[in-house]
Order: structure tokens, then sequence, then C-alpha cells
């Protein structure tokens, strides 16, 4: 029997150990903030609903992510990007060797991340680190103890970093999924962040909408026609920066008709074709985040790359400046930068070489 770690009780986490859970798995749960995990605790059990459903338990709910870990062969990383490297640093000196370690997702540069700082603090831990590309659900917790999931994406790649790990990876997780599918490298999964078009960007042209707590639908009410204009531009920069880096990627009207079966568009059509995005209503703070996530860890190292493949990201550099000007942040200096990542100084051959 697989024992497997959820590192965080969000909307995720909850879908993912109670599916998990369901599939015969033993499940551990952790959480930082004990408040999350008590209403757990107390009913023993999540309640799954939606396109997937039923009653899941757990092996053990704690707040000590050592405990949490201990024994596991699969750690699933299910938390904000932001936490990553408070994630990597609390479970570094608890890590056994063998252990895998996926992010779901991974954003921009996770891995990368993850992995120079786990390396950092415990460089003869011989564990295999891995991000996904997006999550595979569309979920919400519906309650204490509930979440809903909405849609499960059709095929999510996943790379190791390095890549020739990426099979074992794929091969263990195929177990219990058989959405994910190998990626190249951890350049291919991090340049493939389609959340970094579909999230930032909307948020910040939004603002007084959110500012005020209007309620509407993030995507087919936030994302209008003039919206989606800005979405592409910022696309056309990603997938430049992709190209000049070697990797595969594809548009984000291409991901929408993979992952969720919509046809060819523009971005505004392609979209509001996508019922899965129905009933997704917008944040209603400017601290939400689809912009204290998605701009200092997809839109800054995806930047970052940029001054790697020798590619200028204009668009996106303004939509950092702008996220920056509303929260009072300075996002280019709290992101993920290539000194987080690992790689300050490579050139663009030296690191395609250290992903693979």
């Amino acid at each position: 029997m697989t024992r497997v770690a959820i590192l965080g009780a969000g909307n995720g986490g909850f879908a993912m150990g109670a599916y998990l859970s369901l599939k015969g798995c033993k499940v551990n749960l952790y959480d930082k903030f004990p408040e999350v995990l008590q209403p757990i605790q107390r009913k023993k059990s999540i309640e799954l609903k939606g396109v997937l459903n039923g009653s899941a338990t757990f092996d053990r709910i704690s707040t000590d992510i050592g405990r949490a870990i201990e024994g596991c062969q699969l750690i699933m990383v299910v938390t904000p990007a932001f936490a990553h490297r408070e994630i990597a640093e609390s479970c570094a000196r608890f890590l056994e060797d063998g252990q895998i370690i996926v992010l779901h997702p991974g954003r921009t540069g996770g891995a990368l991340e993850f992995y120079n700082t786990v390396k950092g603090i415990n460089p003869r831990v011989k564990v295999i680190i891995a991000e996904a590309q997006t999550l595979i659900y569309a979920s919400r917790k519906t309650g204490p103890a509930e979440v809903t999931v909405y849609g499960v994406k059709k095929m999510v790649p996943v790379a190791a970093i390095p890549s020739y790990y990426t099979k074992e990876v794929v091969c263990k997780l195929n177990e219990f999924y058989k959405e994910f599918i190998p990626a190249r490298n951890v350049l291919e999964t991090s340049l493939l962040n389609i959340g970094a078009i579909l999230h930032p960007a909307p948020s910040i042209l939004n603002i007084a909408r959110i500012d005020l707590q209007d309620d509407f639908e993030y995507y087919y009410q936030g994302i209008s026609p003039s919206v989606a204009k800005v979405l592409e531009r910022m696309d056309r920069e990603r997938m430049a920066v992709a190209k000049e880096l070697g990797v595969r990627t594809i548009s984000t009207i291409e991901w929408l008709k993979e992952v969720y079966g919509v046809k060819n568009g523009d971005i505004y059509t392609a979209v509001h074709l996508n019922k899965v995005y129905s009933g997704i209503m917008a944040p209603k703070s400017p601290l939400a985040r689809y912009i204290t996530e998605d701009v200092p860890m997809s839109l800054t190292p995806l930047s970052e790359l940029g001054k790697v493949a020798g590619v200028t990201t204009p668009v996106i550099d303004l939509m950092i400046e702008l996220a920056s000007i509303i929260n009072n942040k300075d996002y280019r200096r709290e992101g993920r930068s290539l000194t987080r990542m690992g790689i300050e100084g490579l050139s663009r051959e030296q690191l395609i070489e250290y992903v693979s």
C-alpha cells in the first residue's frame, strides 16, 4: 500500500488527499494552521463532491511536517507557490532517501527553487523533486470538511529535476492518475504555466470591481475581449521565452483545447466555451492569490527566464509593476529570482544542461 503525504489542506489538497484515500492509499494530511485541520480531526473524514464522490478518511492529520512525511513514498505539495520555499526548508532535514516530491503545481520555477533549497540544507539526501504543470483539479472547499471538484483536467505534464527521473515519477503517479504525462524537463512545465496568463492580468485589469467586492464570474465576465488582447500579448512573450530555451510549448488557446476540449479560436472565445469555468467567482481583494501568488511566483520567474533566453517581456513586466503598485510590494525583489532558483549566472546552454 502506498503511503502519501499531502502537504497543504486547501482546495487542491482536500481534493487530492480525499481522492487518493478513496483509491486505497494511506494518506497523511499536513497543514501548518491547526484551525484548518480541526474540523477534519473532529469529523474524521472529508466529503468529496462534484464530479468525484465519496467520504475519505486519513491516516494522520498533523501540523508536524516531519511526522506527516515519515515513511511516505509520495509527498504531494499542494500549497500556494509562495509557500514552496518554506515547505522545502521545513521538510528538508526529515526527508528520506527514495521519496518522490511533486509540486502541484510548480507554477514557474517551483521545482528549481525547491530543489535548490533542499540541497542547500540536506545535500546528501537522495530524493526526486518534480513539478506538475498545473493542478489537476478545478476544485473549491465548500465546507470545513468538504470539497467540490468541478472538473478534472484531461492531461497534466510532469517533469523531474534532472529530467532523467521524470519517467519514474510519472510511472508512480500513473498508478492513481492516468492524466499525468511526461514533459521534456522542468523548463517545459514551468513555461507551460497557463495560470501566469489567465490569473494575474484579469485581476489587475478588473481591480476596481475587486476593490468594490463586486460579485462577478472571474472568467466569463472578467475576461472581456479587451482583456483577452492583453492576455494574448503575454502569451506570445511566454512562448518566445520557451522557444529560445528549446522546449515545446503551446498557446493558451491550444492548452484549453487539449485540457478541457474547447474549440480553438481566440482566448476570449475559448475561455467562454469552457464550461468548467462556469460559476468560478472573482476574488474580493487585491491580496487574493491570483495576484499575491501568481505575480511573484509565475510572472517574475518568467521574466527572469526571459533574461537567460535573451527575450524581452514588456507586457509581463508591466503586469509585475502594476501589481507591485497595487499591493505596495516589490514583486520583482520578493519573487522567484534566478538566485532563488539556483541558476544565476548560467548561460542558456548551461541552463538547458542543468535541468536535463
